[in-house]
C-alpha cells in the first residue's frame, strides 16, 4: 500500500524563493526513508507539506489515499511530526499534560485519552517522569516526549526533521532507539538529516535533495556512495565496515 503519494509538488515562499520544485514521490506503508541534503536543500519544506503546515503552489499530496487539501484534521492524525527544536512542541505544564494535548484536542473520551497517553509515555520510557515539568527534561527526553505526543494521536506516519540536532551521544542513542523500535512496530518513518552517520544503517531507502529537487532516490546500498557529490559527508563506517555502522551497537 502506498502511504504517501506526491505528484508534481512545487512551493515558493512569499519572497519568490523556490522551496521545492516538481517533486514526484511515493512512499510505501512501513518504509524507513531518509531524506538527505545540505541546509537549504528543501528537506524541511517538503516535510511540512505532508501534514499541511505548508500549502503547495502546485501539485497534489495524498496520505493513505486522502488528499491533504480538504482533510487537514484527519491528515494530522495520520502524520505526526517531530521538529528540530523540541522546545517548540512543548505545550503542557507536565510531561503527562504535554503528551495528552493531542488526543484531548480530538475530543476523545477522557478514559481513552488517559489510556493512550500513559501507553505512549511508557513506550518512550518517560512514564516515571509523567508529573515532571517538561522544560526541565534533557534534550533527548524532550524529543522522546514529542514522539509520545504523536504516538498518543495514533499516528501511522512519523516524520522527524533533523532529530539528532544538538543532542549528546546518550541523547542520540535514546532517540534513535525509539525511532528504530517504532519502525519495527510497523510505523512509516521519514527522517531528514544532513548527517547520515547516526541513522543510515537502519534505513532501507535514501533520497538526496538539492536546490529543492530530488536528485537521487534508491536503496541505501545503491545511493550511499554518491552522497559526497551533493555535499553530504559519507559516513565513516562506509569507509571501513558498513555492516557495523549502527550507533546502537
Amino acid at each position: 500500500m502506498n502511504m504517501i503519494e506526491i505528484n508534481n509538488l512545487s512551493h515558493r515562499f512569499s519572497d519568490g524563493t523556490v522551496g521545492i520544485e516538481k517533486i514526484d514521490l511515493t512512499i510505501k506503508q512501513g518504509d524507513f526513508v531518509i531524506i538527505a541534503g545540505r541546509n537549504g536543500s528543501g528537506k524541511t519544506t517538503l516535510l511540512r507539506h505532508l501534514n499541511g503546515l505548508l500549502r503547495p503552489r502546485s501539485g497534489t499530496i495524498k496520505i493513505a489515499g486522502l488528499p491533504v487539501a480538504g482533510n487537514l484534521k484527519r491528515i494530522r492524525q495520520i502524520v505526526g511530526m517531530v521538529f528540530q527544536d523540541a522546545d517548540s512542541q512543548i505545550v503542557g505544564e507536565t510531561v503527562y499534560d504535554d503528551a495528552a494535548f493531542g488526543p484531548e484536542n480530538l475530543c476523545l473520551d477522557p478514559a481513552l485519552v488517559k489510556e493512550r497517553t500513559l501507553k505512549a509515555l511508557d513506550a518512550v520510557g518517560l512514564i516515571d517522569l509523567a508529573d515532571h515539568r517538561p522544560h526541565l527534561l534533557s534534550g533527548g527526553e524532550k524529543r522522546r516526549l514529542a514522539i509520545a505526543g504523536i504516538l498518543a494521536m495514533n499516528s501511522k506516519v512519523l516524520v522527524f526533521d533533523e532529530p539528532f540536532s544538538n543532542l549528546d551521544y546518550p541523547g542520540v542513542q535514546q532517540v534513535l532507539r525509539e525511532i528504530v523500535t517504532l519502525h519495527r512496530n510497523g510505523h512509516t518513518i521519514i527522517l531528514s538529516t544532513h548527517d547520515l552517520e547516526k541513522v543510515i544503517s537502519h534505513a532501507d531507502r535514501l533520497i538526496i535533495m538539492q536546490k529543492g529537487k530530488i536528485e537521487k532516490d534508491g536503496t541505501v546500498e545503491k545511493t550511499i556512495l554518491e552522497v559526497e557529490n551533493f555535499g553530504i559527508r559519507l559516513p565513516c563506517a562506509y569507509r571501513v565496515n558498513p555492516d557495523n555502522s549502527s550507533w546502537l551497537n
